[in-house]
């Protein structure tokens, strides 16, 4: 079947994305084993600057805009930080509309790193709303993360990577939120390694992804209600949607109280500070012991921001 994310520009981004973003640490999570029932491989995606995987797809995309460029964008935090990184590093203009319910720490962040910050709407979805039409208005180009193809493929480089594992992995497990991740993994994963199994994983309170790829049809939802923020999709991207065919075998969905245990051990076993959007995949593995119980299997924690109070409650127990 023809793919929009392209294997070629996968392998071209591994050249072109800031090197503090690749080549990041993977390792058997061996402790976990008895807890989980399976041999466990962590890709740790917070080991850099903006704790966040996100900074792949970002520079992958903003090596092709020109120096001194004007763009906008809408972020739960992550990307929004990516972006104003990258931005930086290209004296190029960002405008991030984030939700005025948004990760404080991220919004700090993102002011930090150069970008111009504003909160608009209840949730993400509201706030890339209003984005759109910002950008409409101002004649600027509006990237959009899981539309723009770039976002993904930066992203697929995470999954060249992790094959180079010496061992053949049973199952990849990736968190799905706006899709780059899922996608651009998974693009990588189905096309060089086809026995793998792709899982996406999205929290309960926000189904809309999951729910439109098993359909074929866009499913919007009007609230979503799950601590993880940075997978809290309501709308989806349709362009993301129709990547998770062929590159995606099946999607689960956790609960947050299964993400607040695997945040936990995470912190506990393995010493690392992983949001709950992060932690997806370790919730799907204690969710559904039995579909993976002794199956070598890989899973990606893909960002670490957390704010002090969110560190203090969550992990000081």
């Amino acid at each position: 079947m023809n793919h929009r994310l392209s294997l070629a520009h996968v392998e071209q981004a591994m050249s072109l994305i800031d090197p503090v973003f690749l080549h990041t640490p993977q390792y058997r999570a061996e402790s976990l084993d008895a807890v989980l029932g399976c041999r466990l491989v962590v890709k740790v995606e917070t080991a850099n600057p903006i704790r966040s995987f996100k900074g792949r797809g970002a520079s992958y995309l903003m090596a092709g805009v020109p120096a001194g460029a004007e763009l906008i964008c809408a972020s739960a935090g992550n990307f929004g930080q990516a972006m104003a990184y990258a931005c930086r590093s290209k004296g190029a203009r960002l405008i991030v509309y984030a939700s005025v319910n948004a990760n404080s720490l991220k919004v700090e962040r993102m002011r930090d790193l150069g970008a111009e910050v504003r909160l608009f709407g209840d949730d993400f979805d509201a706030a890339k709303i209003e984005a759109r039409r910002a950008a409409q208005v101002r004649g600027v180009r509006l990237v959009e993360d899981g539309c723009d193809a770039a976002t993904g493929e930066g992203a697929g480089t995470i999954g060249l990577e992790l094959l180079q594992w010496p061992e053949p992995l049973d199952a990849v497990l990736v968190p799905l939120g706006n899709g780059a991740l899922v996608t651009g993994v998974g693009r990588w994963v189905k096309g060089t390694s086809a026995a793998t199994t792709m899982v996406a994983i999205a929290a309960a309170g926000a189904p809309a992804m999951v729910e439109s790829w098993r359909s074929g049809t866009i499913i919007e939802h009007s609230t979503v209600h799950t601590i993880a923020d940075g997978i809290a999709v309501r709308i989806p991207v349709p362009e993301a949607v129709a990547d998770m065919q062929g590159t995606v075998d099946d999607a689960l969905l956790v609960g947050d109280d299964a993400m607040m245990k695997a945040v936990r051990l995470l912190h506990q076993h393995l010493g690392l500070v992983v949001e709950p959007s992060g932690a997806v995949g370790v919730a799907a593995l204690l969710e559904h012991p039995a579909r993976f119980a002794g199956r070598t299997v890989a899973t990606i924690l893909c960002g670490g921001n957390l704010t002090p109070q969110q560190v203090r409650e969550w992990l000081s127990c």
